[in-house]
């Protein structure tokens, strides 16, 4: 935290700093001067109730006086705060009338709690706790320049200099309250300043948080639009290279031909793929509400497991607990869940291993378990396979590669449909993905 005992904030935070802090300063006197009314009237009911030969009211004609000043000029300060903060909400700028009440309701209530301690004693130094209470109130809760404290320590100065020439206190009394009344004086300076110091450094943090998020998301949509180029300008001499391979295979070629022609279409393939699992991370990056709709769960797995039935051998077979069964769900982004979670599985398994999909409910949640008997994963990998660009990711049984997007991408797409996802795995005997959905009405 940087000090300002003897300066002010950073010029370029100055403006800001002092509407910040004088909004502040209004909520809090508008606070205080409720409270300092209620005391007063609390004090005022306690005077009329109790009779007098209890409070000795007739021995305190200067409290009378005084309780009555504080019930008339506190609701006045209340009031005028309230419809400065009105005012200042709405222009977003402090004036200097606002800085002046400020500072003119501050002294009023140290001056408050002065005079108490004459009024309880013609010795203050013997009765300080009202006054001492006022100062540290004033210090903690209003914020002020150092100049602005130093006046009000002047002032206050001068007005327990009257009180005790008021109070004809000798010679020898004077010097030791005027030396009690310069501690506290310097205890409040030291504490304003402390609580400025304090405030002003949240506020520059804040400020500073405020510039660096407005910077990343710049950066961030930089980075989209980027990607976005990127992968429109790749896909093009992508699919040419792709093309050119397709047409090689319609003549009649050697067995090496054909082998590095397979080679170059399934770079061709796993090129498209990075091209895709960088787009669907950034723009899932992003996005906490998508567009759903009901979707019944036994036959939308159906659906997808039947797709995959037609690319590959390995049987994948849905295990469902509870028929019908709906939620809500963004077909399009829930697949890509689903043919991520399988296609790993399938990756890391061999051709005569099962896929499973359960299905079940728990009260208002949907689980949907995608299981296999593979490999499984090392624990000590598992607590980082949802990280993006995860070094986790590995190599399948047939040399398939990862980017270390695909789970990252999972689970930003489940945790948009406001669910969850873990995993549980064992090495040699496979890995399940646990899938939890809300239910649908």
């Amino acid at each position: 935290m940087n000090t300002h005992y003897f300066k002010s904030v950073p010029g370029k935070y100055r403006v800001a700093f002092r509407n910040y802090y004088t909004l502040q300063n209004l909520l809090s006197i508008r606070n205080c001067a409720l409270i300092f009314l209620l005391i007063n009237v609390i004090l005022r009911v306690l005077v009329l109730a109790l009779p007098i030969s209890i409070t000795k009211a007739q021995n305190f004609p200067e409290f009378d006086f005084t309780n009555w000043v504080y019930l008339i000029l506190t609701p006045v300060f209340y009031l005028i705060s309230h419809l400065l903060v009105i005012q200042i909400r709405k222009t977003k700028k402090a004036n200097a009338g606002m800085i002046l009440f400020v500072f003119l309701f501050s002294l009023y209530i140290i001056l408050s709690g002065m005079y108490s301690a004459f009024i309880a004693t013609s010795e203050p130094r013997n009765n300080l706790t009202i006054y001492l209470i006022a100062l540290i109130v004033i210090s903690v809760m209003c914020v002020f320049e150092y100049d602005e404290v130093l006046i009000l320590l002047i002032l206050s100065e001068i007005a327990f200099t009257s009180l005790l020439l008021y109070a004809h206190a000798d010679a020898t009394g004077m010097l030791y309250d005027q030396l009690i009344s310069v501690v506290l004086l310097s205890g409040f300076y030291l504490i304003s300043r402390y609580f400025f110091s304090y405030k002003a450094s949240y506020y520059e943090q804040i400020i500073e948080i405020r510039s660096k998020n407005i910077e990343i998301e710049k950066a961030g949509e930089f980075k989209n639009q980027v990607l976005g180029m990127v992968a429109h300008d790749l896909r093009n001499p992508i699919g040419a290279v792709e093309s050119i391979a397709m047409m090689m295979e319609l003549e009649e070629i050697d067995e090496d031909t054909q082998d590095n022609v397979n080679m170059i279409k399934e770079s061709c393939s796993k090129a498209r793929d990075i091209l895709d699992d960088l787009l669907e991370a950034a723009r899932n990056e992003n996005i906490n509400i998508i567009e759903t709709k009901k979707i019944e769960l036994n036959q939308y797995l159906k659906g997808i497991i039947d797709a995959w039935k037609i690319q590959n051998p390995i049987t994948i077979i849905l295990i469902s607990s509870v028929n019908p069964l709906y939620t809500q769900l963004s077909k399009e982004k829930f697949t890509r869940v689903l043919d991520n979670l399988i296609s790993n599985a399938l990756k890391f398994s061999k051709e005569t291993d099962n896929v499973e999909l359960h299905l079940n409910q728990k009260g208002n949640i949907i689980n949907i378990e995608v299981k296999d008997h593979g490999l499984g994963i090392p624990q000590d990998m598992i607590p980082h396979i949802f990280e993006r660009f995860s070094k986790a990711g590995r190599t399948g049984l047939k040399g398939e590669k990862s980017t270390g997007l695909g789970l990252s991408i999972v689970k930003q797409i489940i945790e948009s449909h406001k669910g969850k996802i873990s995993v549980s795995s064992v090495e040699g005997k496979g890995t399940t993905f646990l899938i939890q959905l809300p239910v649908s009405a």
